[in-house]
C-alpha cells in the first residue's frame, strides 16, 4: 500500500472516532493532560500499524489500542508512584475538563440540580472498578456494541455482559447511596 493510498484510508476510516477515543482515554485515565497524550500516542501507534486493520471496522480496532495505551501509561505510573511526590493539583477529579462546553437551562436552579445529578453520576462512574467502568463506558457513552467492546478489551462476550450487568448494579447501588446520604444530610 504506497503511503498516499495509507494515509488517505487511515484518514477515512481511523479519524472519524476521534472524539470515542478522546472519550474512553478521559474515562480511563481521569485526566484530560493524560487522556490527549494517550489519543496522541494512540494515533501514532495505530498509523504505524495501519496494516493490521482487518476490514474497514476502524472503532473497535482504534478503541483497543487506546485502551492498552491507557493500561500501559497506567502501569507505568503506578510503578513510578513510590518514587515521584503526590500533586493533588493534577489528580483533581472535580476539576472541569479545558475546553469543556457547559450550557445551562434558562432556570438557574432547574441549571444547579441537573449539573449536581450529572456530577453525582460521574463521580460514581469515575468511582467503579476499572473492568467495570471502561465497559459501562464503551456501552453506555461510546455505544459500542458487546462484540465491539469484547474486541477492545480481549474478553469472551460473556464476560463483557457480566461485567457489564455489575457494572450497573455498582452504579445504581452507588447512586442510590449517595442520594440517600444526601437526603438524610449524612
Amino acid at each position: 500500500m504506497s503511503d498516499e493510498i495509507k494515509r488517505e484510508r487511515f484518514e477515512r476510516l481511523v479519524l472519524p472516532h476521534m472524539d470515542a477515543a478522546h472519550n474512553l482515554a478521559c474515562w480511563l485515565m481521569r485526566n484530560e493532560a493524560q487522556a490527549e497524550e494517550v489519543v496522541q500516542e494512540s494515533f501514532l501507534r495505530a498509523f504505524r500499524f495501519f496494516e493490521a486493520l482487518r476490514g474497514d471496522d476502524a472503532r473497535p480496532w482504534l478503541l483497543g489500542i487506546v485502551r492498552n495505551t491507557c493500561y500501559t501509561l497506567l502501569e507505568r505510573e503506578r510503578q513510578s508512584a513510590a518514587r515521584d511526590e503526590f500533586d493533588e493539583e493534577s489528580h483533581d477529579e472535580d476539576a472541569i475538563a479545558p475546553g469543556a462546553v457547559l450550557s445551562f437551562p434558562v432556570n438557574p436552579e432547574t441549571a444547579l440540580i441537573e449539573s449536581a445529578e450529572r456530577e453525582l453520576v460521574r463521580a460514581c462512574l469515575r468511582a467503579l472498578p476499572a473492568e467495570y467502568r471502561e465497559v459501562v463506558v464503551l456501552r453506555e457513552i461510546n455505544d459500542c456494541s458487546y462484540k465491539e467492546i469484547a474486541a477492545i478489551a480481549e474478553i469472551p462476550i460473556g464476560t463483557v455482559m457480566s461485567r457489564l450487568a455489575r457494572g450497573r448494579r455498582l452504579l445504581e447501588r452507588a447512586l442510590s447511596e449517595r442520594m440517600q446520604r444526601k437526603d438524610t444530610g449524612t
